[in-house]
């Protein structure tokens, strides 16, 4: 990374005109092309040995998530230990890479999760709306990092940023971001929202100018969640965000993925669009509550020649 590159993008966040006119001169996206090629990339398969991997790094990238108004503390200890051992028979089956939760949860999965490299995000600053006043974010965001979360998954002020107003959703992000302390940031862009394909690479480029560490597609909570073409979208920001930084950003498709088929179909476009060094949990998670079960009955059936039924494995 060279001093000009830092220099120029730290220009073009110091005003709300510099950082309209940055974001209005990226290239715009080609949605027939953006279609077509994740339709293309959607119609790989992959079998046997090369499928049994998928699925354990599929397994390894999943965040466990229950973002229910009815969640109880004996659920979310039971998802806890769920994503420690998701099959408990089988000893081999990699843990997940996160539970996600409310903050009022934090502290209930902590109990649960301390010491077993699972790691535990919490939702913030007034998911899913993102409609309250920053000291309310930020008091959210403090609260779940002091109750033990040790990642955030905040949600962008979508009307601020559909109205224009790119510099007061940039200042927002990079105070929660500072309110994070040594927590990792993913930034929840809900792109169901927002319209367009060149708002996506827009909005995508404006979480990682503001220092977020993954860029995430969804709450969950609006009819269109993730996509293909829209991952793809994001997957090519993160790709060229590096390339002009030098910083890498993690990609989190959240939402209506629910199958193994689903997950290869993701796997492949990452390797496709932004390339290997994304195929980590460290770099790509699955937001998801029911493909963990869908995976662990596939990996049963590589394994044994047979499938387990649906309720073999617990209920999420």
């Amino acid at each position: 990374m060279t001093a000009t590159t830092v220099s120029e993008l730290s220009h073009v966040t110091g005003s709300e005109a510099a950082l309209r006119a940055f974001l209005h001169g990226l290239p715009g996206v080609d949605q027939v092309g953006a279609e077509q090629r994740a339709a293309m990339l959607g119609t790989r398969s992959i079998k046997t040995t090369a499928k049994a991997w998928a699925i354990d790094l599929a397994i390894r990238m999943v965040d466990l998530t229950t973002l229910e108004g009815a969640d109880t503390p004996g659920k979310v200890r039971a998802l806890s230990a769920k994503a420690v051992r998701p099959d408990p028979a089988d000893p081999s089956c990699p843990a997940v890479a996160a539970v996600c939760v409310y903050p009022a949860m934090v502290p209930v999965a902590a109990e649960v999760l301390r010491g077993t490299g699972v790691h535990l995000a919490s939702v913030a600053t007034a998911f899913p709306s993102g409609q309250a006043p920053l000291e309310v974010k930020l008091a959210d965001t403090r609260a779940a990092v002091a109750a033990g979360a040790d990642e955030i998954d905040m949600v962008i002020n979508r009307g601020a940023f559909l109205s224009g107003r790119y510099l007061e959703v940039f200042e927002e992000i990079t105070a929660v971001k500072e309110a994070c302390g040594a927590a990792h940031l993913k930034v929840i862009l809900e792109t169901g929202e927002l319209a367009t394909y060149d708002n996506v690479r827009r909005a995508s480029w404006l979480a990682m100018l503001a220092g977020g560490d993954f860029i995430k597609t969804s709450t969950g909570k609006v009819p269109v969640a993730a996509t293909l073409p829209v991952t793809l979208v994001m997957l090519e920001a993160v790709r060229d965000f590096r390339a002009r930084t030098g910083r890498q950003v993690g990609v989190k498709p959240a939402g209506g993925i629910r199958t193994t088929k689903d997950a290869v179909k993701y796997l492949v476009l990452v390797n496709e669009t932004a390339g290997e060094d994304w195929l980590d949990p460290d770099w790509f998670r699955f937001g998801a509550s029911t493909l963990l079960n869908d995976l662990l009955m596939q990996r049963t059936k590589l394994t044994t020649g047979a499938y387990s039924g649906p309720d073999y494995f617990t209920l999420d």
